[in-house]
């Protein structure tokens, strides 16, 4: 029998808050000196991770580690799903590709995946003394409960606790909540401990009503309203707020292209940190303009975004700025892209055999084979960001030859990347996190535009995390029953009531 408790948070639909609402419990718990780690069973994003161990998870796990205080292990996201386009996904299992799949396959295959799934959860259960379980877009899609692994499916071989979230925001969260309830079996209904609303702006009190009145037909309690809290913590792909800005209101101007097939977004969080840099996702010539910085992301599917590029009128204008000297920045598949050739001979990378010009902006040519590499990575920056200690890993399929000067260079001295004139590519996900290049790119872009630099350094990017998490944890703790939750699994309160604005009642608000 497994040693740790659990619980698991369920939205009545993708976006619905799951991730942070998990991750505000495992950082809740760590507070309250229990050993936590996260669990999702089976995740689909294109926002994705190397592990210490080079294996590869999803990003939202990741961030509730670091909000558990634990080192991100790949059992805590035994399946990746990692979409390439609309029909098919590569699919990985406990960190290591399994194969391309369309979507047919893998529904036919998934149930298979259960010992998986069940492994890694029992031996996490072994290790800790809570587990927070996210579950997937809603419990309640119909169609797929039959196969379900990821939400009540999973919480009955796991035996666990549910609290199903709704998103008030989007409107409608009486009808999400009530529907969802009752599109569940009756032994599903009754793994439910409580509601939760979330995402609320506005006087709680207009609420008091509407949340009575759920419970009453529910049978459930609401366990609490949870603010619309404004922190800065990373957001599920395409789902992401981040994505919809289009403008930049600080000194500074850097534009992602957000192609069709973006991942690893993320990279650039430290950028939009930072007081001098506003940073905005655009997708067509309009948008882009003339920015300080033009930033080619990481994507899925990196032939198919160049032929997106070509066609969007995009590539043209990015040519015509780096022309002008407007620096360029490529990572990971945004990296290929600038090359001279993209060489799918293979059909690995697009599925059918292919050989693409690049944009040119770079000397690197690009092979696309099945094999991926996979390493968490040190290295040095080379001119013009010379000095700067990154972090990060590698995490991609085609191997790309450089006939021209390195972006950096690893602990072992190993040249990585390309530079030429105002343009530069790694692999490197996650190179700006150490904070250096975030400076020293800042730095660049102030000189190159005649402003002055702040003498104001932002905070570390771990210590920035930290805080925001806190935040995160603070503003659920006051707002959500933890009296409740703990009960749910058995467990006490260690602070025994105090800040638990959910005693039992519809009063509780």
């Amino acid at each position: 029998m497994s040693r740790a408790k659990c619980i698991m948070v369920q939205g009545t639909m993708s976006g619905a808050g799951k991730s942070l609402l998990c991750a505000a419990l495992c950082r809740i718990f760590a507070q309250d000196g229990y050993k936590t780690a996260p669990f999702k069973s089976q995740n689909m994003a294109l926002n994705s991770f190397v592990t210490r161990d080079g294996l590869e998870m999803g990003r939202a796990q990741v961030v509730q580690a670091q909000a558990a205080g634990v080192e991100p292990d790949v059992r805590m996201n035994p399946i990746l799903l990692k979409p390439s386009s609309d029909v098919g996904s590569q699919v990985i299992v406990n960190g290591e590709v399994r194969g391309d799949m369309p979507a047919k396959e893998y529904f036919r295959r998934k149930k298979s995946l259960i010992p998986d799934i069940l492994r890694a959860y029992d031996s996490l259960a072994d290790e800790f003394d809570i587990i927070v379980i996210e579950g997937a877009g809603s419990p309640a899609e119909i169609n797929l409960k039959a196969d379900d692994i990821v939400n009540m499916g999973l919480a009955k071989l796991v035996d666990a606790p549910v609290l199903l979230a709704g998103d008030i925001d989007r409107g409608g969260v009486f009808a999400q909540l009530y529907g969802t309830v009752a599109l569940l079996e009756p032994d599903e209904r009754a793994r439910i401990c409580g509601l939760i609303i979330n995402k609320f702006r506005g006087d709680v009190e207009i609420l008091r009503p509407g949340l009575a009145m759920l419970e009453e037909k529910t049978q459930l309690p609401v366990l609490g309203v949870v603010p619309y809290l404004r922190v800065d913590i990373e957001d599920e792909d395409s789902l992401a707020p981040r994505l919809q800005s289009k403008s930049a209101v600080k000194p500074l101007d850097a534009a992602v292209l957000r192609l069709p097939h973006i991942s690893n977004f993320t990279d650039f969080m430290p950028l939009e940190q930072h007081p001098l840099l506003g940073v905005r996702y655009v997708q067509s010539v309009r948008e882009l303009g003339a920015p300080d910085l033009v930033i080619l992301p990481g994507t899925k599917n990196t032939v198919n975004d160049l032929l997106w590029l070509r066609q969007s009128g995009l590539e043209a204008a990015v040519l015509k700025l780096a022309a002008g000297g407007t620096p360029v920045l490529g990572v990971c598949g945004g990296y290929q892209l600038l090359g001279e050739t993209l060489d799918d001979s293979q059909g690995t990378e697009s599925g059918h055999p292919q050989t693409l010009r690049g944009l040119g902006l770079l000397p690197t040519r690009t092979v696309f084979t099945a094999e991926k590499r996979r390493a968490q990575v040190t290295a040095t920056a080379a001119a013009p960001f010379a000095g700067a200690a990154l972090t990060g890993y590698e995490i991609h399929t085609g191997r790309t030859a450089v006939n021209g000067a390195p972006f950096c260079r690893y602990a072992d001295g190993t040249p990585e990347g390309c530079v030429q004139n105002a343009v530069f590519g790694t692999y490197l996900h996650g190179l700006f996190d150490s904070g250096e290049l975030t400076e020293q790119l800042a730095a660049y872009l102030c000189r190159r535009k005649g402003i002055a630099p702040d003498t104001a350094a932002p905070l570390a990017m771990a210590d920035y995390r930290a805080q925001q998490l806190d935040l995160l944890a603070d503003g659920v703790r006051s707002a959500l029953g933890m009296d409740a939750v703990y009960a749910a699994m058995g467990l006490h309160n260690p602070r025994g009531g105090k800040n638990d604005t959910a005693a039992s009642s519809a009063h509780r608000y």
